[in-house]
């Protein structure tokens, strides 16, 4: 068992994330990652993130179930996976720390500027061949910064989509992106038993956090839900230039 302090300091940040993920249906790895990143080894850190976001994601998937787009979804997952494996190509032969502080300030200054900018026209049509190329883009960059449902949140708010909608195309696609990279990590060997413990450890304030997020969730309108998305938008893409 970890010690009162490090115990705290995991139910925290594991809360934060799954509270955060369960309201506004992605950036548990940006919020969570602010503590864990500081308190744990990368290759411990990185993993125990994506498990408990595969945690909070299957809770909001089954409290959404009735509003998932699964043409769209499915359209918008094979586009990712097809871009997780050039991901991890870029992670062992590019600077992957330079792609992360380009994207995390692109995605900032478009979170600030919409957040000030609310009258901006929408985009109507949500063709599946763009949509596959923002699932294509969504899993290489989740490959690269653990934030793959990024640019599908960005995709959906250009589109002006209600909040029920958004979450319904964006959930499953998350949900899938984390369990490849899982999945990938298992395949070579690269989990260690500490992550098991630390996860079971994390359950209650997983559990926790994603039930309050829920409930948050289903008690914004549509005009508080986007403000909300920007502004987180806006904090992930800080939290990965610094």
């Amino acid at each position: 068992m970890p010690g009162p302090d490090s115990f705290l300091l995991l139910s925290a940040a594991v809360f934060s994330g799954a509270f955060v993920s369960g309201l506004a249906g992605f950036a548990f790895s940006a919020v969570a990652g602010a503590i864990l990143l500081h308190m744990l080894q990368p290759l411990e850190a990185v993993p125990l993130m994506m498990a408990c976001s595969v945690g909070v994601q299957a809770t909001n998937l089954w409290a959404l179930r009735n509003s998932i787009r699964w043409k769209d979804t499915i359209v918008l997952t094979l586009g990712g996976l097809l871009g997780v494996p050039l991901a991890l190509w870029l992670l062992h032969n590019a600077d992957a720390r330079l792609f992360q502080r380009v994207f995390g300030l692109t995605i900032a200054t478009y979170a600030a500027y919409m957040l000030f900018k609310p009258g901006l026209g929408r985009l109507h049509e949500m063709s599946r061949s763009r949509t596959a190329i923002v699932g294509f883009g969504g899993g290489l960059i989740g490959g690269l910064t653990a934030m793959p449902g990024a640019l599908p949140t960005i995709w959906c708010e250009m589109h002006g989509l209600p909040k029920t909608e958004q979450r319904g195309l964006v959930q499953p696609f998350i949900a899938v992106m984390q369990m490849s990279s899982l999945t990938m990590m298992l395949a070579r060997n690269e989990l260690s038993t500490k992550v098991l413990v630390d996860l079971a450890w994390s359950i209650p304030a997983l559990l926790a956090g994603t039930a309050l997020g829920i409930l948050a969730f289903r008690r914004l309108n549509d005009a508080l839900f986007r403000r909300i998305i920007l502004s987180i938008l806006l904090l992930s893409g800080l939290l990965l230039v610094v």
